[in-house]
């Protein structure tokens, strides 16, 4: 069986800044009514006037990922994209990406574990390249998040912790300095509706509701946010010692701990639990907000890309969102 490794990363966000101010002159919200429950300072959102979808992000936080690996475009195998913010209700995202790239007849495969989502793409990722499949997968996590967003103050809640943005890494066959140990994927559907976006969807279809009778929530998330924290740090937890368990670690091994950024608040709490270090977490929501699949491989490229990590630290990923979906992934990087 071959080992698989992170061979090249690249991310892409959008130029447009969006502060708390910026949104207290939309909501009724302020800067400290943020940062005391998100951590979050500011979020990129596309211009609504020049709006680039999912899949352009995608490609371009591709480009830098190719070129980080210091392959071909041409070795590409395989393409992974992990979004819940499609350009389209079908095809996908990732055949987009194929025809962006000019590559040849290569397959893709969407993902759509919303928080999750990069993670569960690692883990198919990983699996492909140790049974011999492929030998360079292109992994992408893009969110574009901002139109869909209730921006008015009913919606506040959720409007001010996500973003938009894109990361992508090309997972390659490995060798004996870096490797992807393993990868831990969980599910609990029962608790689906805690967090989601009914619609628009098969059994919520647009043009075939009555509007005087359909709550216009429908059509934006919705999140239990009580439920959603209290299974978000119970989860985490037990998913990272899973891993380091797996690989006979403990968190005093790990030497950058990157979680899913869906709110400050939870990392400290995990990373309060775990007893680690500052500099043993990485987190950047307080300039991006929650960018859901995307979030992982934007900080995972920005910690490599600051320095943050280096080639044979040992990383942890973590995440969890909606589903409830959860998973990590352990690695030598």
């Amino acid at each position: 069986m071959y080992k698989s490794r992170i061979s090249g990363l690249g991310h892409f966000l959008p130029p447009n800044v969006v502060s708390n101010n910026d949104l207290s002159k939309l909501m009724d919200t302020s800067d400290k009514w943020i940062q005391e429950r998100t951590g979050i300072q500011n979020r990129r959102w596309v211009d609504p006037e020049n709006i680039i979808s999912s899949s352009q992000m995608g490609f371009r936080a591709a480009l830098t990922a190719i070129e980080s690996s210091g392959i071909d475009k041409s070795d590409i195998d395989h393409i992974l994209f992990a979004t819940i913010s499609p350009d389209h209700y079908f095809p996908g995202n990732g055949v987009l990406v194929q025809d962006l790239l000019g590559l040849d007849t290569i397959g893709a495969t969407d993902i759509r574990n919303a928080c999750s989502g990069f993670i569960y793409a690692l883990s198919v990722a990983n699996a492909y390249i140790q049974t011999g499949q492929y030998e360079n997968i292109l992994v992408i996590g893009s969110e574009l998040q901002s139109p869909v967003l209730d921006k008015s103050t009913n919606g506040r809640d959720l409007s001010v912790i996500f973003g938009d943005g894109a990361g992508a890494a090309i997972v390659s066959r490995g060798n004996n300095e870096s490797e992807i140990f393993s990868t831990h994927l969980h599910s609990e559907g029962r608790n689906a509706l805690e967090l989601s976006m009914k619609g628009p969807s098969a059994i919520h279809w647009i043009d075939k509701q009555d509007p005087t009778k359909v709550s216009p929530e429908i059509f934006a998330p919705q999140m239990n946010g009580t439920v959603v924290f209290k299974n978000a740090v119970v989860r985490f937890e037990q998913v990272i010692l899973e891993a380091l368990n797996k690989n006979g670690m403990t968190p005093e091994d790990i030497n950058c701990l990157i979680p899913h950024q869906a709110n400050l608040r939870i990392s400290q709490f995990i990373q309060k639990k775990l007893r680690l270090r500052d500099d043993q977490i990485f987190n950047n929501i307080q300039n991006y907000g929650n960018t859901t699949g995307a979030s992982i491989p934007i900080a995972l490229s920005e910690a490599f890309q600051n320095n943050k990590i280096r080639r044979g630290d040992i990383v942890c990923l973590a995440a969890f969102g909606a589903g409830f979906t959860w998973g990590s992934a352990l690695l030598k990087f």
